[in-house]
């Protein structure tokens, strides 16, 4: 599919911040719905936040955490590996959505990048995913005038599912709500769908501060709910399904 136009997100909201609820509803093998509340930033990685010094702590976006993680800034790593695959931005704006580190700590499980030319057309969506074993792939993805884009599933995410079936997402570029979805079919119809819902709020101090507050150590939480309702499915008599040798470690493949 080709590059299709798309309303810009004004400049001056960005940052923001999305409180929001992520949602998991399992169908298969076993239907099991898992809710969770927490916030997201939406950042212009040439233009990080810029926070007072004692709110730092609270969102740190580290290009280590990204792509290959050798890169100087995140921008540059995203060139990279549209770069690689054919890709040119010639300088046009990305908008970034994301979990920052939290006092020291991010967890990622999805991370968007809406990239876009010098004329402020979309040319591509970038979709980041990270497990819980330290793994990352980044899937390169072409929506069409609705933010929908499918592809092969690649990546060892859950241990309940092989590498296989193949995903269906809905990502419009984020206003002021964020409405989100990723459908995972495999061959016996779909089995997962996650959604993302919102509403942004402006990156002030004080937003960042109530947030943090209601949601203290967000990614960390994250990332302990995963485990948390992994370990319920086990023990509800799930099957574990191996991992790829080659899905152990840090990756950045498509």
């Amino acid at each position: 599919m080709s590059a299709v136009p798309a309303r810009a997100v004004p400049a001056d909201a960005v940052p923001a911040l999305y409180p929001c609820t992520i949602t998991h509803v399992r169908t298969a093998p076993r239907r099991y719905v898992l809710r969770h509340r927490t916030y997201l930033w939406l950042v212009d990685p040439d233009r990080p936040p810029r926070l007072p010094r004692p709110l730092r702590p609270l969102a740190r976006f580290d290009p280590r955490d990204h792509f290959t993680g050798d890169r100087p800034s995140i921008r540059a790593a995203l060139d990279a590996f549209l770069a690689e695959r054919g890709v040119r931005l010639d300088g046009g704006r990305v908008l970034m959505l994301t979990h920052g580190r939290v006092l020291g700590y991010v967890f990622n499980p999805l991370t968007l990048y809406w990239c876009h030319g010098p004329d402020g057309d979309l040319r591509c969506v970038v979709a980041e995913v990270h497990n819980t074993y330290g793994g990352r792939h980044a899937y390169l993805l072409r929506p069409d005038e609705a933010g929908r884009a499918d592809t092969d599933k690649r990546f060892y995410v859950s241990p309940f599912f092989p590498v296989d079936g193949r995903y269906r997402m809905r990502l419009p570029p984020p206003g002021r709500h964020l409405d989100l979805a990723v459908h995972l079919d495999r061959g016996e119809g779909r089995a997962l769908t996650a959604t993302v819902s919102g509403t942004r709020r402006p990156a002030t101090p004080a937003a960042l501060l109530r947030l943090a507050l209601r949601h203290p150590w967000a990614p960390l939480v994250a990332a302990a709910a995963i485990r948390f309702h992994g370990i319920r499915l086990y023990l509800r008599g799930l099957p574990v399904q191996p991992r790829p040798d080659d899905h152990r470690t840090p990756e950045n493949v498509t």
